[in-house]
C-alpha cells in the first residue's frame, strides 16, 4: 500500500518517526515536497547512521496548493492515506484525502485551528471559553493598531502573533502602545503582506495536551508542563512529561477541542493553567514536534507513529493503548542567548547513567555556523532527551550535564 506523505523542510519527527514507522507496517511512500534535496541529504544522513526507511519516492510538489498536491496525487496513482505532520500543511492533507476518498481531518477543523483568528472566533462562540483578540489585515497601518485593538477590548500587556505562524516565531508581548506600533512594523518588514493578530496576554503556567483520534475514539497520550523564556520571547526552554494529565484541565481541553471539530490523527495543544480553568493558546493539528513525539513514543513504550499512520489508512484505534505510566522524561533545548557563531559545543552523545537515566544529546547547529538571534527554536544550539523512571534522578543528572559542557558563541 502507499502513503502520500507532505512535507516542506525535513523533521526529526519525519524522518526518525514517520518513516521508519512506514517502513515496519510495509508501506511504500511517495514524499511530496518543494524541498526535495534537503530531504534525500536528511534520508541519505539517517540511513548512512544504520536508520531504516521505507521505499521512498521523493517528487517535486507546490505542497502549499492543494490544487498542485490533487493533480500530482491523481497522476501517482491510487494510495491508501495522504498525511502530513507539518503545520503549515493539514488544511492541504484534508482536502487531498477527501478529494480520493480516503480517511482524513476535516479540512474546516485544520483551518481553523491553524488560524489563529479563525480559532479564537469559534472558541468564543461555542461559549467554553472567551480570549479576547483582534485581527490586523494585511498591510495595515501599524500607527492604527492601538486603536483596533482598544475597539475590541483589550489591555495592555497584549500578545502579538503572525495569524497563521509557528514556532512561536514573531510572537511578542506587547507593554504598550508605542511596543505594539514598532512590533508590528517590525514584523510587517519581515512578513510583508501576512495579517496579524493580538490577544489577550494569558498569564499562567504552561502546559501541553497530546491526544490522538480516529473520528470515533480520542485517547490522551501525555501532558507536558513547559518552561518558557523571559519574556517577551515565547520560546520553550523546557518540557517535563508529567505523570498524567491534569485535572480538571485535561477535561476542559478535550471539550475546546471538540468545539473546533479536532479528533482526527494527532494533536497538540498549548494551554494555560489559571487556576481550575484551562486557557488555550493555541492548537497545532499535528504530532508535538522538537522531539517530544520521539520521546513520547520511548517512555511510553507505545507504537506512537505507526498508531497516527494507521488512523489514515483507515483502521480504528484500539480501546486501550496499553501506555507504560512509570515512564519520565525531560527535555532541556540550549538556546543562543545572541546571534553570532557557534565556536565551542559538545558533540552528539547517548549514554545511561549509573543511576539508570539515560541522556541523549543532539547538537541542533553545527560548530562554526553564524545565525543571527530570531527568538524562536531556530535559536536552539542542542537539546538533551532525559529520560528513566525517577523524576529526581532525571533533573540531576540534567544539571550535572548543563555543568559539565559548554556552549560558545562568537559575535
Amino acid at each position: 500500500m502507499r502513503l502520500h506523505l507532505l512535507a516542506l523542510n525535513p523533521t526529526d519527527s519525519v524522518t526518525e518517526g514517520f518513516l521508519p514507522a512506514a517502513a515496519r507496517l510495509g508501506l511504500d511512500v511517495t514524499l511530496l515536497t518543494d524541498q526535495p534535496d534537503a530531504h534525500r541529504a536528511a534520508y541519505d544522513r539517517y540511513a548512512a547512521a544504520g536508520g531504516a526507511l521505507p521505499a521512498l519516492d521523493i517528487q517535486h510538489c507546490d505542497v502549499r496548493d492543494f490544487r498542485d498536491v490533487i493533480s500530482r496525487g491523481a497522476h501517482l496513482g491510487p494510495a491508501g492515506a495522504v498525511f502530513t505532520n507539518s503545520d503549515h500543511l493539514q488544511a492541504q492533507a484534508a482536502l487531498a484525502a477527501d478529494y480520493f476518498g480516503l480517511p482524513g481531518k476535516d479540512w474546516r477543523a485544520a483551518l481553523r485551528t491553524k488560524n489563529k483568528a479563525h480559532l479564537r472566533r469559534a472558541l468564543a462562540a461555542s461559549g467554553l471559553d472567551a480570549v479576547r483578540a483582534a485581527e490586523l489585515a494585511p498591510g495595515g497601518d501599524p500607527e492604527a493598531a492601538p486603536a483596533a485593538i482598544a475597539a475590541h477590548g483589550l489591555a495592555y500587556p497584549c500578545v502579538l502573533k503572525p495569524r497563521e505562524g509557528v514556532a512561536s516565531e514573531d510572537v511578542v508581548l506587547a507593554a504598550d502602545a508605542g511596543e505594539l506600533r514598532r512590533h508590528c512594523r517590525e514584523i510587517g518588514a519581515r512578513r510583508p503582506g501576512e495579517a496579524l493578530v493580538v490577544e489577550e496576554y494569558l498569564a499562567g503556567p504552561v502546559h501541553t495536551l497530546e491526544t490522538l483520534g480516529d473520528g470515533r475514539t480520542l485517547h490522551t497520550v501525555g501532558s507536558f508542563r513547559t518552561d518558557m523564556s523571559p519574556l517577551p520571547y515565547f520560546m520553550e526552554e523546557r518540557l517535563t512529561l508529567l505523570p498524567a494529565p491534569p485535572q480538571p484541565h485535561t477535561g476542559q481541553v478535550l471539550a475546546q477541542l471538540e468545539a473546533l471539530g479536532v479528533g482526527f490523527g494527532a494533536c497538540h495543544t498549548e494551554y494555560v493553567v489559571q487556576g481550575d480553568r484551562a486557557r488555550l493558546i493555541e492548537v497545532n493539528y499535528r504530532a508535538i514536534g522538537d522531539q517530544c513525539d520521539l520521546v513520547l513514543a520511548d517512555v511510553l513504550g507505545v507504537p506512537l507513529f505507526e498508531h497516527i499512520l494507521r488512523t489514515h489508512l483507515g483502521t480504528p484505534l484500539p480501546a486501550d493503548l496499553d501506555a507504560r505510566t512509570d515512564g519520565r522524561a525531560r527535555l532541556e533545548y540550549i538556546r543562543a542567548e545572541r546571534g553570532g557563531r557557534l565556536v565551542a559545543a559538545p558533540a552528539a552523545s547517548d549514554r545511561t547513567t549509573p543511576d539508570g537515566v539515560r541522556l541523549d544529546y543532539r547538537p541542533l547547529r553545527d560548530l562554526g555556523e553564524d545565525r543571527p538571534l530570531r527568538h524562536t527554536n531556530r535559536d536552539y544550539l542542542g537539546v538533551l532527551r532525559a529520560t528513566g523512571r525517577d523524576q529526581e534522578r532525571i533533573d540531576r543528572a540534567v544539571e550535572e550535564f548543563l555543568a559539565a559542557h559548554r556552549w560558545e558563541i562568537a559575535s
